[in-house]
C-alpha cells in the first residue's frame, strides 16, 4: 500500500468514526417525544409523574414526555390514539371495554398497572339510613356524567344485588365538594359518585371532614377483582417503538418507588408544574392513593404494576357480560407485562 493509499483510507476511517459519534450524539439529543393524558389535574395522586420528570429519568430513557390534564379517569380513555396521546393513564374497567369494541389486536394495551384496588365509591352522610348497596333503591346518586363509578354502576349493582332500575343516577353534578356539602346539609342528593379520596379532598376545603361526615360504600367491597388506574398505550406505538414503551415505564416505576420513600419530594414537585396547588390537600389525596389504591396483598407477591392473570381474565369476563359487549379480550391483548422492570425493583412495601 502507498503512502497515498495509507493516508486516504486513515482520512476515510477518521471521517467515518467521527461520523458515526456525531450520528450517535444526534440520536441522544433527539429524544422521542410522547404525549401523555392523565386521568385529571395535576394533584397529588399523579405526582409520581412529575417526580419521575424533574429528576430525569424520563430523559435518561431518551425521552420528551408531555403531560395533559385529562376529563376523568374512564372518560380519557377514548382520547389516547394514534394522531393525539399515544399514551394514558386512566381506569382500565374503560379500557377493557374500549378494546372488546375493537377489532382483535389494534385498541390500545396497558403496561404498568398502578391502582391494584378500585377506587370507585358511593359517599353518603355518616348518619345516613343509607349502610347497605340495597339501602340504595329508591335513592338519588349524584356524579359527573363521565365519571368512573358512575359508568360502572351497573356492575356494583349487579354484584350486590341492587335493582338498578330503583336508583336515581344523575350525571349532572356541577362540583364535587359541594355536591357533598349539599347532602350533608340534606339540600342535595342522598350519595355522590367518585373516588373515595378525591371526594375526601374536594369537600374538605369547604369544611367537611371525610372521615367523620361521611361512611362509604366501596366496590372493592364487593368487586374485588377490579383494578383501577393503569398506564396505557395505543398499539402502533408499542409495535413501532417498543424500547421507547419499555424506557417509559422504567421512568415511570422508579418515580413512584420515590414516592413512596419520600412523597413530600413529589408533592414539591406537583408544586413546581401547578404552582397554585395546595400542598396539604394534595399531600392527603396522595398519601391515601399510597395507602389505599395501591395497598393490595398481591401487591407484596407481584409489585405494583403487574396484575394477577386470572383475577384480570375475571374482571374482563365480569364487564363483558354486564356491559353485553361484542367479544371477550384476552388477558394478553389487554395488559403486556413483557416491558415491566424487575420485580426487585418494584414498589412492593404498600401492601396491607
Amino acid at each position: 500500500m502507498t503512502n497515498l493509499t495509507r493516508r486516504t483510507w486513515a482520512l476515510a476511517a477518521a471521517g467515518t468514526l467521527a461520523g458515526a459519534i456525531g450520528f450517535a450524539r444526534h440520536a441522544r439529543a433527539q429524544k422521542q417525544r410522547l404525549r401523555l393524558l392523565l386521568n385529571t389535574s395535576l394533584s397529588g395522586p399523579v405526582a409520581f409523574f412529575l417526580l419521575a420528570q424533574d429528576r430525569g429519568y424520563l430523559r435518561d430513557e431518551g425521552l420528551d414526555v408531555a403531560f395533559d390534564a385529562g376529563p376523568g379517569a374512564a372518560a380519557m380513555v377514548p382520547m389516547v390514539r394514534d394522531g393525539a396521546y399515544e399514551a394514558g393513564y386512566g381506569d382500565i374497567s374503560a379500557l377493557i371495554q374500549r378494546i372488546a369494541r375493537s377489532a382483535p389486536g389494534t385498541g390500545p394495551v396497558a403496561v404498568y398497572t398502578t391502582f391494584n384496588v378500585t377506587p370507585f365509591t358511593i359517599a353518603v352522610p355518616a348518619n345516613s339510613p343509607v349502610r347497605t348497596p340495597k339501602d340504595l333503591e329508591g335513592r338519588r346518586i349524584v356524579g359527573h356524567a363521565g365519571d368512573a363509578a358512575l359508568l360502572t354502576f351497573d356492575l356494583y349493582a349487579r354484584a350486590t344485588g341492587i335493582d338498578a332500575a330503583k336508583v336515581r343516577v344523575d350525571g349532572s353534578m356541577g362540583g364535587m365538594g359541594q355536591a357533598v356539602v349539599d347532602m350533608l346539609r340534606g339540600g342535595g342528593a342522598d350519595g355522590v359518585f367518585g373516588f373515595v379520596n378525591t371526594i375526601i379532598a374536594s369537600a374538605a376545603p369547604l369544611g367537611v371532614d371525610g372521615r367523620k361526615d361521611l361512611r362509604f360504600l366501596n366496590w372493592a367491597d364487593h368487586l374485588p377483582d377490579m383494578y383501577g388506574n393503569t398506564l396505557f398505550v395505543t398499539r402502533g406505538l408499542l409495535q413501532r417503538e417498543p424500547q421507547a414503551v419499555a424506557g417509559m415505564v422504567r421512568a415511570v416505576n422508579r418515580g413512584l418507588a420515590d414516592t413512596v420513600q419520600d412523597p413530600q419530594a413529589a408533592i414539591a414537585s406537583l408544586l413546581r408544574h401547578a404552582p397554585g396547588s395546595d400542598r396539604a390537600v394534595n399531600l392527603t389525596r396522595l398519601q391515601g392513593t399510597l395507602a389505599s389504591e395501591m395497598a393490595h396483598p398481591e401487591g407484596a407477591r407481584i409489585g405494583i404494576g403487574d396484575m394477577d392473570d386470572a383475577r384480570l381474565a375475571r374482571l374482563i369476563a365480569q364487564i363483558v357480560e354486564v356491559k353485553k359487549l361484542p367479544r371477550t379480550p384476552g388477558v394478553r391483548e389487554v395488559f403486556d407485562r413483557s416491558l415491566l422492570p424487575p420485580l426487585a425493583q418494584r414498589v412492593r412495601s404498600l401492601a396491607r
